[in-house]
C-alpha cells in the first residue's frame, strides 16, 4: 500500500462532501493515524458534524453518535449491565465503535464527559468492575459551542488534554466557497449525502497506515526542541499552567503522521511548528488578569514558538 496516495486520496474524498479548509482536513486525518482524538470548537453550523461523519465513512470505520444533553447518563454512553432472566447481561453502549462523535460535548455535566476519560486514554472501558478493551482504531471526535454558555459545562483540564488537537472550521473564506455549499446541496437532493460515500481504504489498511506512522524516525535534536516548546508554555508569564507531557507526546506522535503524509520517513522541525498551535493552546491555562484582557492562549503558543531555537540538522534521517 502506498501511503503518500492512501492518505491523498482520503483527504480528497472527503473533500468532495465537506467544504472547507483542506489543512484542517489533513490535521484530522494526522490526528486519527496517531490515534488521537479531536475537539471540534467553533460556532453553529460549520459543519463539524459532517466533517466527522465523513471522515468515519471514508476510512471504512464504524461510527456512532452521542448527542450530549443535561440528563444524558454515563450508562448511556459506555453501557451497563442488566438483568435477564439467565443473569445479568452485558448491554454496550455507543462507545463500542471506532469513532465515536459527542456532539455539543459540553451540554452534559461532568460526571458523565468522565465517562469518556478511561476510553479516551486508555482504549478500554469499565462497567460494573469488568474493564474490557475497545477496537482498535478508536478515536473520540467532539464537537463544542464556545460562545453559548447557558446550560453547559466547562470541559475540566483533565479531559482537554485528552484530546490530541483542538481544531476551529470557521465560517467559508469565499463567497465561492458559500455558493460551492449551496451548489453540493442541490447535486446531492439530499441533507445528509455520507451514505453514499465510498471508502478509500478498508479499516486493515487504515491500521497498517496507523503502524507505518509508529516507524516514523524522530531525530534526537527534533525531540529537544519537542521537549523546549513545552517546558516554554510553563515558563511564560501570561501563563499559570502550561502544557503537560501528554503535549509533548501529542507533538511527537502528530509530527511523525504530518511527516509521512508529506512523503516522508522522518520528522523535521517545520512537521512540529505545523501542529503546536492546535496541539499545545488547549492545555494552558492562563493567569486571571491576563486572560481578562482577553489574551488567548494561541498566542502564547505562537510566542514560543518564535522564541525557541529551532534545531538546525542538515539530514533528520539516521
Amino acid at each position: 500500500m502506498e501511503f503518500l496516495e492512501k492518505s491523498r486520496e482520503i483527504v480528497d474524498r472527503v473533500c468532495e462532501i465537506y467544504v472547507g479548509d483542506r489543512e484542517m482536513v489533513m490535521k484530522v486525518l494526522a490526528a486519527c493515524l496517531s490515534n488521537g482524538n479531536v475537539l471540534f470548537e467553533d460556532y453553529p453550523g460549520l459543519g463539524k458534524t459532517l466533517l466527522a461523519k465523513v471522515f468515519a465513512r471514508v476510512i471504512g470505520a464504524d461510527y456512532r453518535r452521542v448527542q450530549f444533553t443535561p440528563d444524558l447518563l454515563p450508562s448511556d454512553i459506555i453501557g451497563t449491565k442488566v438483568w435477564r432472566q439467565s443473569g445479568f447481561q452485558l448491554v454496550k453502549g455507543p462507545i463500542f465503535t471506532h469513532v465515536l462523535l459527542a456532539d455539543e460535548i459540553n451540554r452534559s455535566p461532568p460526571k458523565t464527559q468522565a465517562a469518556l476519560l478511561e476510553a479516551m486514554e486508555e482504549r478500554q472501558v469499565t462497567i460494573e468492575g469488568d474493564t474490557m478493551k475497545l477496537e482498535e482504531p478508536f478515536f473520540v471526535m467532539a464537537t463544542q459551542n464556545p460562545i453559548e454558555q447557558e446550560g453547559t459545562y466547562p470541559l475540566p483540564e483533565a479531559q482537554m488534554d485528552r484530546f490530541m488537537l483542538r481544531l476551529s472550521p470557521g465560517y467559508p473564506e469565499s463567497v465561492d466557497e458559500e455558493v460551492e455549499i449551496l451548489s453540493r446541496r442541490i447535486s446531492w437532493m439530499k441533507d445528509d449525502p455520507t451514505d453514499d460515500v465510498i471508502p478509500v481504504v478498508s479499516l486493515e489498511e487504515f491500521r497498517e497506515m496507523q503502524r507505518i506512522v509508529e516507524g516514523i524516525y524522530v531525530d534526537e535534536s527534533v525531540l529537544k526542541y519537542i521537549a523546549e516548546l513545552v517546558r516554554a508554555t510553563r515558563q511564560n508569564e501570561l501563563v499559570e499552567i502550561g502544557a503537560s507531557p501528554r503535549g509533548g507526546l501529542a507533538l511527537l506522535k502528530i509530527s511523525r503522521a504530518i511527516a509521512a503524509m508529506e512523503g516522508r520517513d522522518f520528522v523535521i522541525p517545520d512537521d512540529v511548528k505545523r501542529v503546536a498551535v492546535d496541539a499545545l493552546s488547549h492545555r494552558i491555562i492562563l493567569n486571571v488578569e491576563y486572560a481578562i484582557e482577553g489574551v488567548k492562549p494561541q498566542s502564547v503558543v505562537e510566542e514560543v514558538l518564535r522564541e525557541v531555537e529551532v534545531p538546525k540538522a542538515p539530514d533528520m534521517r539516521s
